[in-house]
């Protein structure tokens, strides 16, 4: 291995953070001093160890010393650090992890409410408003005093989706009642056959509408049936919402899947989804109701609060306009507070993290934070840069894991972990700024060189995909034709209506989504069952050895009967943390002796979880799994191990890992829309997804990305560029059309490609 380029002899502001044999992970016995107070950017290729360095070395061992100095009582109900594998770390202060997990929350979690500028704009009603209301909880959606008694400070009431309660096409006694427990043999069935009222051998489209509206609302129209229903007779309505919608009980996960699927969501009647009562929503500053302001976009609302000049509330309007000033620099001033936090991406999210930490006081903190610019085009990454040296001014150290070049650039100090991924990776092989990165040979710095364009003539479509007059969200009476048998990127700055397009390309034509919703990750979580290789891996075995193949499931007839398959014995340590220990039984094999006793070329199921996925291409022969294990190595993945939990993955590993699952599937040909797929990519990586994408169009497949990065965008034969702006602003197509000839145009994206071209 190359020797690591590693500068000396900087000056630091303060003391510096010094790691001694970190083996977190991959980490191979890294030894490592991170200057304080500086901008410091890690980089790496997907999986080489970069994560491992900062999350689960660096701020682990932060969080843990900090937790230590609360008492068992409360260190219990902190959030849990597992303490890293290193032999020495010093010179540490607290850590602050901005990453990209969604804020989430639930439906009473908006906007407004996380980033506390609806605290404030309650203040500047409370204060300045008319007529005069009184305390600022009279304005509080989630206060007894403010919110709406109807939705309960919601803004939406749940209702029966009764259109989804009948199939017309059959009788009752076909199931014609799709409600569980009302159908032929669930329990409420009699209630409606064997009453006399009703024909149970006729499809209810032949009844008559009156009969139809007796069994599912009852009343009056059950009354005039010719033969009357029983007293305390419930329509099929009235029953399902006594049953499920008007019980105070803790609901069980069978009867919440219920609910979802027979009701909907709809705007209440009485606050219009505004969430308050009458009261607060008659309160005006300027003419403007609260709810009012609470739906602007962020840009103006921000407009209109700076022409409040009313002195009883000057510090009230200056908090919030630097709070929404805030918002607006960072990308986010197309949103608005209403906008609940569940709806926000992972993007989105991790910068409403960042405006909450940019009026903190505190200083001499250590930022972690996980790929900044995620979700951001090349024009907007210059405010994100701005905001990490606010941070860094402020006295406090920053730490990013990124790579984009531009926030390389702005760094105080680059340090790249590698070479490779997994056990080829967790090595020190650059340390110093960015100018010299650019010259080193290091996977990154040899990426910063390389001519990312097509190197090839753009391809030929093979039909159109019709888009019409889509007004979803943004999108202004848009139509746009989809070119298919090529790949086409739809692009813009964020929130200018990419995946507004893209969820009406979906909604009108089949495709296949690969999204940004997190792979489900639990303990039990491999790559061998999430794409779907255990059934295959399981059924070999078993024909192999003539025996069950449940026997070779950690989660079935195998499994260790001490630790049920999972391989460690937790211990409840009541108040204190918990503990895990490797099973003394199996020895964290999860299998039983007799499970690992059968063998296919001479490996236990136990010890084909420790294979790589590019040796067990060669060390089991079956069809179906050789090509679900060709698509986790062709997405650039054949050295994780088929064993390896999910929630060890890095965020670009695990979008990987759920690309191969779906590309495993692909037979006939298919329209494939991604969100984002070089969310956590290093640029090495990037060239590998764009060779599957290549192969997909090759074999006769229609891929559809949206995407900011540039070597995706340069690489594709088609381009959609939205905008001009993000909200309002935007849902206009600025262009439609070749990638090759979209040059000298006054637009973000055309000047960002512009200036790719010419680098």
């Amino acid at each position: 291995m190359a020797t690591a380029v590693i500068e000396t002899g900087e000056t630091v502001r303060g003391r510096d953070i010094t790691i001694r044999r970190a083996r977190t992970h991959n980490l191979a016995d890294i030894d490592l001093t991170v200057p304080r107070n500086r901008l410091v950017v890690i980089v790496g290729i997907s999986g080489s160890g970069k994560s491992s360095l900062v999350f689960d070395t660096i701020a682990a061992e932060a969080g843990y010393q900090l937790n230590e100095t609360y008492p068992p009582f409360t260190r219990n109900r902190l959030p849990k650090w597992t303490r890293p594998d290193v032999d020495h770390i010093d010179g540490l202060t607290p850590v602050i992890v901005v990453d990209q997990r969604r804020l989430g929350g639930n439906a009473r979690s908006t906007v407004g409410t996380i980033t506390d500028t609806w605290t404030y704009l309650r203040l500047l009603y409370s204060r300045a408003g008319t007529p005069v209301l009184g305390e600022s909880n009279r304005f509080s959606f989630n206060d007894p005093t403010g919110m709406c008694p109807t939705c309960s400070g919601l803004g939406e009431i749940v209702v029966s989706a009764v259109e989804r309660f009948l199939d017309l096409d059959r009788s009752l006694a076909e199931g014609a009642i799709l409600v569980p427990g009302f159908g032929h043999g669930g329990y409420w069935y009699s209630q409606y056959a064997d009453i006399g009222s009703f024909d149970a051998d006729t499809p209810l489209r032949e009844w008559k509408p009156a009969e139809r509206e007796a069994l599912l609302h009852g009343g009056e129209a059950a009354a005039a049936l010719g033969h009357k229903p029983p007293d305390g007779y419930e329509g099929v309505v009235e029953r399902f919402e006594r049953i499920y919608l008007h019980t105070s009980d803790n609901l069980s996960e069978r009867k919440q899947d219920v609910i979802r699927r027979f009701t909907r969501a709809e705007t209440c009647p009485d606050c219009g989804g505004e969430r308050l009562n009458a009261a607060a929503r008659a309160v005006t500053v300027r003419g403007r109701t609260i709810g009012e302001l609470s739906r602007l976009e962020i840009t103006e609302l921000l407009e209109f609060v700076r022409t409040i000049d009313d002195e009883r509330a000057a510090p009230v309007v200056s908090a919030l306009v630097d709070r929404l000033g805030a918002m607006v620099t960072i990308g986010l001033g197309y949103l608005a507070l209403a906008r609940t936090t569940t709806t926000l991406s992972g993007g989105e999210s991790q910068r409403i993290k960042m405006v909450r930490h940019l009026g903190s006081s505190l200083t001499e903190m250590t930022y972690v934070v996980d790929e900044p610019t995620v979700g951001l085009h090349p024009a907007d990454v210059e405010s994100m840069i701005e905001l990490l040296e606010r941070l860094r001014d402020s006295g406090n150290t920053v730490l990013v894991v990124e790579h984009d070049p531009a926030v390389m650039a702005r760094a105080d100090q680059v340090i790249e972990i590698g070479p490779g991924a997994g056990s080829s990776g967790g090595r020190l092989v650059f340390q110093g700024t960015f100018d010299r990165l650019r010259t080193a040979d290091t996977p990154t710095g040899r990426s910063l060189r390389r001519d990312t364009g097509r190197g090839r003539p753009a391809r030929e479509a093979t039909g159109r995909l019709k888009i019409a007059d889509a007004r979803r969200n943004n999108l202004r009476d848009l139509t746009v034709r989809i070119p298919t048998g090529v790949l086409t990127v739809f692009t813009g700055v964020a929130g200018s209506g990419k995946s507004s397009l893209a969820a009406e390309l979906v909604d009108r034509h089949d495709a296949t989504v690969i999204d940004q919703r997190s792979v489900s990750t639990n303990r039990r979580s491999t790559p061998i069952t999430y794409t779907g290789i255990a059934p295959a891996l399981r059924r070999m075995f078993a024909e192999h050895n003539g025996v069950p193949a449940s026997l070779f499931s950690a989660n079935s007839a195998g499994a260790c009967p001490t630790c049920k398959g999972a391989g460690v014995i937790y211990i409840d340590l009541a108040f204190m943390d918990g503990h895990e220990v490797v099973c003394d039984t199996c020895h964290g094999r999860r299998f039983t002796a007799e499970v690992l006793g059968h063998t296919v070329n001479g490996l236990s199921i136990a010890d084909v979880d420790d294979l790589t996925v590019g040796r067990a291409l060669e060390e089991l022969p079956h069809p179906e799994i050789a090509r679900r294990l060709d698509a986790l190595a062709g997405v650039g993945l054949d050295y994780l191990r088929l064993g390896q939990s999910l929630d060890t993955l890095s965020g670009g590993e695990c979008q990987r890992v759920k690309i191969a699952r779906e590309l495993g599937r692909a037979k006939t040909p298919t329209l494939y829309v991604l969100d984002e797929p070089t969310t956590g990519l290093h640029a090495e990586d990037v060239g590998t997804l764009l060779r599957v994408f290549d192969d997909l169009v090759d074999r006769g497949h229609t891929v559809v990305v949206i995407e900011h990065h540039l070597d995706v965008v340069r690489h594709a034969d088609h381009i959609v560029d939205l905008g001009p702006g993000p909200g309002r602003h935007g849902g206009t197509v600025l262009y439609e059309g070749p990638v090759d000839e979209y040059t000298g145009r006054p637009t973000p994206t055309c000047r960002a490609l512009d200036a790719a071209r010419s680098a």
